[in-house]
């Protein structure tokens, strides 16, 4: 019985090389339709060999049949769902000469998509350079399959994600010909794709997407724009906000530092601004502590590139929460970091619009607006904010010099340590004080000018941030030699190697976007699909 079998595989075989031969040597192969129907059906018989030698005939000789084209595509699809290897591997190998016909790419690409979740590494490897082949030979036609996966959030979602990760992204300059037309329909493919993703999804579209000319330092101002309102979409800023959903917290706090490198090459914060003002800070007292911080974080970055009209909007809100968090007196300490926040905000946006202040903080700014107010009375005003900041400058005084003391301890507290660890946990501490202090003598120089009835706001790069990257000192000057000017942060031109964001933005959005993680929306909030439940997870 085995003997026979093989037997009639051997000559099944035979019978495709014949068949193969005389397609190969035919001078008009349209007249020999009936062998190529012969090479098709021999996908439906039991031989795995002759299966195998059809997957390699029917894509040899397809475009000579095009009447025969969709019966030769099913067997194809037939021969990678079957459970040999060989066999599905040989049928994977042939596709990109399937794809020759622009009508079926499409089909071929979804196919092909779908077997990236191959668990096979071998298999994998041959989808991979299939699909490339495919790619190269219709963009257009190969990724919109592909991107519907990840828009329609089918179970291989996250494969083909990745593929486009490692294999297409980077060989954008190769694949995206010609180059305006070609990034401009992959950039409407991204928009729809990110309806519903995860944080590192999100960040990894838009990294992309800003990497692409169309989005270029050279780009108009609406392309910033159009960034912006992407992130603004995956925001929610058109839903009521939920202080208890803390997924949208997370991805609010995400998406504006995401936004923040567009911020300062134009895009408008005034959304996120207004949002902030309307949603947030009335419930701001019922904001999960650890979350507090890392919103009035996302506002004093975004700060130096608001407009006057919503630094307007917005100092009302700031005044209110620094008179919250600055007491009218001395204390035994204050949380450095919201005042650190708030202070800086407050100083960018009065910049912008410093008669504002005259109401708010009593000052006596004269721009000859008849919003300058100066026939009012806001004395009882000034008399208050200054007392607040007087009790805050003592309270972070007493504070500043307990900690002098005690960081003079550290390095004798290394040097004695018992064992890495130790070590480790001292050098964190010590770090940690350090960049306390840099809060309070930031607290400190932000504070001393704001004393007097017409102050100057700070709306330079005069201070940095305590959790920013700090500037680097400016290298000694030579003879004749101009002086190095340090990297630093706040609003102005950026260079045109954007080194004026890279250390503050680039740090900002790699702080968002760590340790993201898929789960649950607390809302049941999906886009599109009902909430497949991308979690954020910002930490």
């Amino acid at each position: 019985m085995a003997a026979a079998t093989a037997d009639a595989d051997a000559a099944e075989v035979e019978r495709l090389y014949e068949l193969g031969e005389r397609l190969s040597s035919a001078k008009d192969k349209s007249e020999h339709a009936a062998d190529y129907e012969a090479i098709i059906a021999a996908v439906k018989g039991n031989s795995v060999k002759a299966k195998q030698l059809a997957a390699q005939l029917i894509p040899r000789f397809f475009r000579s049949f095009p009447a025969l084209g969709t019966r030769a595509m099913e067997a194809m699809f037939d021969l990678v769902e079957m459970e040999e290897l060989a066999i599905r591997i040989q049928a994977i190998r042939g596709f990109p000469l399937l794809g020759k016909d622009a009508e079926f790419v499409s089909k071929i690409a979804d196919i092909l998509g779908q077997l990236l979740a191959s668990e096979e590494n071998v298999e994998r490897d041959a989808v991979h350079k299939a699909l490339m082949s495919l790619i190269r030979q219709d963009v257009k036609n190969s990724l919109q399959p592909l991107f519907k996966h990840v828009e329609s959030g089918t179970e291989i979602r996250e494969k083909v994600i990745c593929f486009l990760r490692d294999k297409v992204f980077p060989l954008k300059a190769e694949l995206l010909k010609p180059q305006a037309e070609m990034e401009r329909y992959i950039t409407d493919l991204i928009k729809k794709s990110v309806l519903d993703v995860t944080g590192s999804e999100f960040k990894l579209f838009m990294d992309f997407l800003r990497s692409l000319s169309i989005f270029g330092d050279s780009a108009p101002r609406e392309s910033f724009q159009e960034l912006i309102e992407i992130i603004q979409a995956q925001a929610d800023l058109d839903a009521q906000f939920n202080v208890s959903d803390i997924d949208h917290i997370e991805r609010w706090i995400s998406c504006m530092y995401m936004a923040l490198p567009i911020f300062m090459r134009g895009g408008s914060s005034s959304k996120f601004l207004n949002y902030f003002v309307k949603q947030i800070v009335p419930v701001f007292d019922k904001i999960p502590e650890e979350k507090k911080l890392d919103l009035l974080k996302t506002i004093a970055a975004s700060s130096p590139y608001a407009a006057a009209q919503d630094s307007r909007q917005l100092l009302p809100s700031v005044v209110q929460l620094l008179k919250k968090y600055m007491p009218g007196k001395k204390v035994e300490d204050i949380n450095h970091y919201y005042v650190e926040c708030l202070l800086y905000t407050f100083h960018h946006l009065a910049h912008k619009t410093p008669n504002t202040t005259n109401s708010l903080c009593g000052y006596k700014i004269v721009t000859g607006q008849p919003s300058d107010r100066l026939g009012e009375d806001f004395s009882d005003n000034y008399k208050d904010f200054t007392e607040r900041l007087t009790g805050t400058e003592d309270t972070v005084r007493a504070a500043s010099k307990r900690l002098t003391q005690g960081m003079a301890d550290f390095n004798k507290a290394i040097s004695s340590a018992k064992n890495e660890e130790e070590k480790t946990k001292i050098k964190a501490d010590q770090q940690k004080s350090t960049m306390t202090m840099r809060a309070y003598n930031n607290i400190l120089a932000m504070s001393q000018p704001l004393h007097v009835k017409s102050p100057s706001f700070i709306g330079d790069k005069k201070i940095t941030l305590s959790w920013m990257e700090q500037p680097k000192k400016p290298a000694a000057t030579t003879a004749g030699g101009k002086r190095t000017q340090p990297a630093t942060n706040g609003n102005g031109p950026a260079s045109k190697k954007g080194r004026g964001e890279g250390g503050m933005q680039n740090q900002l959005v790699n702080r968002a976007f760590e340790g993201l993680s898929r789960g649950g929306r607390g809302s049941g909030r999906g886009r599109g699909r009902g909430g497949r439940g991308r979690g954020w997870g910002y930490r």
